[in-house]
């Protein structure tokens, strides 16, 4: 019996390598695990240059790390040049007034922490501008050019690090807390910053255009939990005096002075329980009172910039796509700019004329930089080798839930789909569930994508109830309703592809991530008769233990419960994956980065040790050390997607029966 199960693993092996010594125009895990791509992109004031990050992956074959994040800048022609490269980690970027010197936050050399530095557009080595006894994490120069505002923490006690080396090093759990403050400095002096007075934790700066106060985002404390629900904006003058309190009533995004001073426009939720910071608000900066702008318009506004004191630059989540439009506030109208298209844009950099870059995806290509310009050209092509795959047919689709709302959802079509034939499905579902999965570029280490679509799979991506673009209503309407409607959503899903033809029901797979692995839990337990597979990552399987072992229970109270444990102890337990696990069919792969604190390690542990107690399916638990809510280094990531590949193909195409061998040989997979 012991002989045979040898030989049947090492089948299993060389079968599994056989399939992963793909060749050709396919796209592959290590294919991916080499990906560049754009996380974000600033245009200078004349309009000529922009400055973009690259996000570099390591080869986790050779150099296991985190990726580089580098500085490089294209001309409005395509024509990029790396300027800060190698094993970096460069952010806030922004340009000098004059265009001619850029500057980023880095630690290089000897830096024991991230300073600022300044780089000529012209060429020439990057020069230390200002270093400070902790990391600054953001800035904002003052409309002379002289004095600036950057946020950091104070230098760490001394004394605790004395008594550390001794051994006292306890740890007061959410006590010994360092706010980030807001510094004042004159960079040429040689002075050290002078710290505001601001009771808080700050993380966003922007001087009015007279220079005479800031806006800033201030947090009561550090802590995660507070910096998504409670940052609120204060008017501050340089002495740290708060002159105006903005009470925004939800989460916080981008915050924008008028060109004139005399308005703020920032984007929040509606209201405490709005899962994203997504509506426009003007306010007083005097007086502090707002009101709520382009209250009809469904899509989520992601980025904001004011052409003029009286025109602003939106640009939009619609449900898949993304659009861009000008708001003029006196008579309330919308002008299109760029309607929904083939390209996703998430993100957008103007100059002092108003001429405009963004960063953008699609179906074929990672985040690149484009145009603004009439047709939007991609200026950049970080991975001209993507040119020679080719990629499987990837859409739109919408269908009707049970209840007759519609769902929309990303549909990757098995790459060579024969007509009449019925495929595996693997049913990725996305986190929060605050996001939404864009008709972009989503074929990633955790997400299937055209890897599996290349290998006769349908890749579908569902943006169930509870999911954002598609205005607060339908992000709020997933709320005290754990497994309920919007996971019908995904049974829905299921039952419109198998109609139209293309899926097999009984071969269908599901994976995701953080709430997406509580998805992937919930699927293969509760619903266990509809799933022949299930890869679950950093996902949630207790909703009682949940509650009192993650870093965001105000979160999980406002915008997904709306009740706490106490209140319902029934409601947790029964919308717990946990509470189904003798109902359990479907084989799970369960993966959790061993230094979570978003989703305890502990939530993967409960689900693994009773389903392997009971003994009635396959199960699998893989821990990473050293990483936490998603995996950030490079061999861990791709062996995160090795084994979620090796599963789903097991279970969705193979024979099925015992879990494939645990070991597994990168070297030999990627080949």
């Amino acid at each position: 019996m012991r002989c045979g199960t040898i030989v049947y693993l090492s089948l299993l092996l060389v079968s599994f390598f056989a399939a992963s010594l793909w060749a050709g125009d396919e796209l592959t895990p290590s294919d991916v695990a080499k990906i560049r791509y754009v996380s974000s992109a600033t245009l200078s004031p004349d309009g000529k240059w922009t400055a973009y990050s690259l996000i570099v992956p390591r080869d986790p074959l050779v150099d296991n790390g985190n990726a580089s994040t580098e500085l490089h800048v294209v001309d409005s022609s395509g024509n990029s040049r790396p300027f800060v490269t190698g094993k970096v980690s460069v952010s806030q970027i922004s340009w000098s007034a004059d265009s001619q010197t850029i500057m980023y936050l880095a630690k290089r050399g000897d830096d024991k922490n991230a300073s600022l530095y300044g780089i000529p557009i012209n060429g020439g080595e990057s020069i230390k501008i200002l270093e400070h006894e902790t990391s600054i994490s953001k800035y904002a120069w003052h409309v002379d050019g002289r004095q600036l505002a950057f946020l950091a923490k104070k230098k760490p006690d001394e004394s605790k690090k004395k008594l550390a080396d001794r051994g006292f090093n306890a740890e007061a759990y959410e006590e010994d807390l360092q706010n980030t403050l807001v510094w004042l400095v004159t960079p040429s002096s040689d002075l050290k910053g002078v710290a505001l007075s601001l009771e808080g934790s700050a993380s966003e700066i922007e001087w009015n255009p007279k220079g005479d106060r800031l806006a800033v985002a201030v947090a009561p404390t550090p802590l995660i939990d507070h910096f998504y629900m409670y940052r609120r904006i204060r008017i501050v003058d340089t002495s740290g005096e708060i002159h105006t309190k903005i009470e925004n009533p939800g989460k916080l995004g981008a915050i924008r002075w008028s060109p004139n001073g005399k308005q703020l426009a920032f984007i929040s939720g509606e209201d405490i329980n709005d899962p994203a910071g997504a509506r426009l608000m003007l306010a007083d900066p005097e007086t502090g009172k707002f009101k709520r702008v382009m209250a009809d318009y469904t899509p989520d506004i992601v980025n904001i910039h004011w052409l003029n004191d009286t025109t602003l630059s939106v640009l939009g989540a619609n449900g898949c796509q993304s659009e861009l439009h000008d708001y003029d506030l006196p008579s309330r109208a919308l002008t299109r700019r760029i309607p929904p298209h083939g390209t996703v844009f998430t993100s957008i950099s103007f100059s002092a004329a108003n001429s405009y870059t963004l960063v953008g995806e699609s179906a074929s290509h990672p985040p690149a930089v484009f145009s603004g310009a009439v047709g939007h050209k991609k200026l950049t092509d970080n991975n001209p080798w993507l040119s020679e795959k080719r990629f499987a047919k990837q859409e739109i689709v919408s269908y009707q839930a049970r209840d007759g709302v519609t769902i929309q959802g990303v549909l990757i079509h098995p790459r060579d789909r024969v007509k009449g034939q019925r495929y595996p499905l693997i049913l990725t579902v996305h986190g929060g569930p605050e996001s939404l999965i864009p008709n972009g570029w989503v074929t990633r280490y955790s997400y299937p994508g055209q890897i599996a679509a290349a290998r006769g799979f349908a890749v579908f991506y569902p943006n169930y109830r509870g999911s954002t673009g598609r205005g607060a209503a339908f992000a709020k309407s997933h709320q005290s309703d754990y497994g309920g409607k919007e996971f019908d959503d995904l049974l829905d899903a299921i039952d419109h592809l198998v109609k139209i033809g293309l899926v097999h029901r009984d071969k269908v797979g599901v994976t995701g991530g953080s709430y997406g692995g509580f998805a992937s839990a919930w699927c293969a337990t509760r619903h266990s008769e509809h799933f022949a597979a299930s890869v679950m990552f950093v996902g949630i399987s207790n909703q009682i233990s949940k509650s009192g072992t993650t870093d965001i229970p105000d979160e999980m109270f406002h915008v997904h419960a709306r009740k706490r444990i106490w209140d319902d102890w029934q409601f947790f337990l029964k919308r717990s994956p946990i509470y189904y696990v003798e109902n359990a069919k479907t084989p799970i792969l369960i993966l959790h980065g061993k230094e979570d604190t978003r989703v305890h390690t502990s939530q993967s542990m409960e689900l693994y040790r009773n389903l392997k107690i009971l003994g009635q399916v396959p199960v699998r638990l893989v821990l990473y050390p050293g990483e936490g809510h998603g995996n950030r280094k490079a061999a861990a990531r791709l062996d995160y997607n090795l084994r979620m590949m090796r599963w789903l193909e097991h279970y969705l195409k193979g024979e099925g029966g015992p879990p494939p061998a645990f070991e597994l040989n990168p070297d030999q997979a990627v080949k």
